[in-house]
């Protein structure tokens, strides 16, 4: 998906979502889909403490560059944009690993799962480890 161009990206990502809605996992379809997002260290344009820096997920999509706190910011809201998660706590939590010396920003759904943590997908949110200490915290809400 990630190697096309913008209108089949877009498209791409239109029925991933409407396949979410029906899904049997849709937690870890959502992070298959969004694992394989071009990297780039860093953003700067998206300033993760300043949602009006923040471009809509269509502009990202675009852009098709993903960043750590883009990258959650599209898992995110590609599940605000169903109705299956239309109404559930989604959040992007700013963790940083001090036995390690580094961030993460994992999606926590519903107070239950952590996403963008693991390669593998999801994991529980009580599995973090206990040495994350919280720095930022988002709710995340349907995209302007």
């Amino acid at each position: 998906m990630f190697d096309q161009d913008a209108d089949v990206r877009l498209s791409a990502w239109a029925s991933h979502r409407a396949h979410l809605e029906h899904a049997p996992d849709p937690v870890q379809d959502v992070w298959d889909f969004w694992q394989h997002a071009p990297f780039v260290p860093v953003n700067p344009q998206v300033d993760p403490y300043f949602q009006s820096s923040w471009p809509t997920p269509w502009e990202i999509i675009v852009r098709n560059q993903y960043d750590d706190f883009t990258k959650a910011l599209m898992i995110a809201w590609t599940l605000k944009l169903t109705s299956k998660f239309a109404q559930s706590c989604i959040q992007i939590h700013t963790m940083i690993d001090n036995d390690r010396n580094r961030a993460y920003n994992i999606i926590v759904i519903e107070d239950r799962w952590a996403l963008n943590y693991k390669d593998n997908g999801p994991v529980s949110l009580k599995d973090l480890p206990s040495s994350f200490l919280l720095e930022n915290l988002i709710e995340v809400s349907t995209p302007r």
